[in-house]
């Protein structure tokens, strides 16, 4: 974890950002997230960016923007219980979040029809249509995952081992994968979130000789899977989504392995380099990872809808669902469709490197 992240903490269940102006000026958007797992703090770096700098730059026709923060732990009981605060809460127009899927779609029933919401990187298939109020600024894991196997497929890869934490992100990812590759897969297996029996996976992997490992999964099983590919000598390569974006960061076992992001902070768009300069600026030269680019832009989305109609429930999902002209994002165009899903977006494909970071449109070696 990068250093600005390392020291960041929260010091309460709620906190509300830039609420200096007298009562009424001010507009309110809650923000969802597990704030205290790496990918809630950096997602909660993204949004503080967000809003300082529409703050900065006199609000939101004139009015300032708070925002009030609930931790909701990535638990689908602790999102119910947030999503029913937000929503009995009049000052609260719309809201951030969630982040993890679980969470998402659980508190996706509670917003219904009440208040809405635009997740950040809940990326699974099941939130697809689940209810005309929520939204995400990330692409589904049913498109992400066709992508990684159209890549795997112009690589030349033509033998895949596919595993896949078994929740719903590593289902429906492996899922999607499944179907959309050409060559032969070899067999889809489950496996736990610190790949416990890491040693056996790699030991059958070796004897079958896959030219291709896909590992729908985080940070925590790929490292231990790759660590015994090492030990191992595994020659296949191997491939993530999302999940696997902080393995940049543990290149001794991660160099040369492909992993398809929403976000790289060395994408060459104006857009993505402005998010990037502002975000080292205000965070002693860190680098901002996906979790902090898809925060950052699910708070300028609805600020967007704010300016366009003010703090009205129903009239910011109107908007949401029917806006044509995409806002301009760190991770790229932000447009909906009305299921609630990104339109035009898919993976940015890297790979990474020795010196740790992610290189945009890996090649095969």
């Amino acid at each position: 974890m990068n250093s600005a992240l390392r020291g960041f903490t929260i010091a309460g269940s709620a906190l509300l950002v830039a609420s200096c102006s007298p009562r009424g000026a001010t507009y309110t958007i809650g923000a969802a997230g597990p704030w205290q797992l790496p990918q809630g703090k950096s997602t909660r770096l993204g949004i503080a960016l967000a809003v300082k700098e529409i703050n900065d730059a006199g609000g939101i026709s004139g009015h300032r923007l708070a925002i009030r923060e609930l931790d909701d732990e990535g638990d689908s009981r602790k999102a119910d219980h947030v999503a029913r605060t937000f929503v009995d809460d009049a000052t609260i127009s719309a809201v951030v979040g969630h982040v993890t899927s679980d969470a998402m779609v659980s508190a996706a029933r509670v917003y219904d029809g009440q208040l809405p919401a635009v997740a950040t990187a809940a990326s699974t298939p099941d939130l697809t249509d689940l209810t005309r109020w929520t939204f995400r600024v990330v692409a589904s894991d049913s498109v992400n995952g066709l992508e990684l196997a159209r890549f795997a497929s112009r690589l030349g890869r033509r033998r895949a081992v596919v595993l896949y934490e078994n929740d719903s992100y590593g289902r429906g990812l492996a899922e999607a994968f499944r179907r959309g590759y050409v060559g032969e897969v070899l067999s889809v297996d489950p496996i736990t979130a610190d790949a416990a029996h890491a040693e056996l996976f790699i030991a059958w992997i070796k004897a079958r000789q896959p030219d291709l490992v896909f590992v729908a999964g985080r940070a925590a099983s790929g490292l231990a899977l790759l660590g015994e590919a090492r030990k191992q000598g595994i020659k296949a390569d191997f491939m993530g989504a999302d999940g696997w974006a902080s393995l940049a960061e543990h290149a001794d076992v991660a160099e040369g392995v492909y992993v398809g992001v929403p976000f790289a902070p060395t994408d060459p768009r104006a857009e993505a380099r402005k998010f990037v300069a502002a975000f080292r600026a205000a965070h002693g030269n860190a680098m901002p990872d996906a979790n902090a680019a898809l925060g950052y832009d699910a708070t300028r989305v609805l600020a967007a809808a704010l300016a366009a109609v003010g703090p009205n429930r129903q009239r910011i999902r109107d908007w949401l669902a029917a806006f044509d002209v995409p806002v301009a994002g760190a991770t790229g165009p932000l447009r909906f469709v009305g299921s609630g899903d990104l339109a035009d977006r898919s993976l940015t494909m890297t790979r990474v490197r020795a010196d740790g970071t992610l290189e945009i449109g890996g090649s095969a070696p």
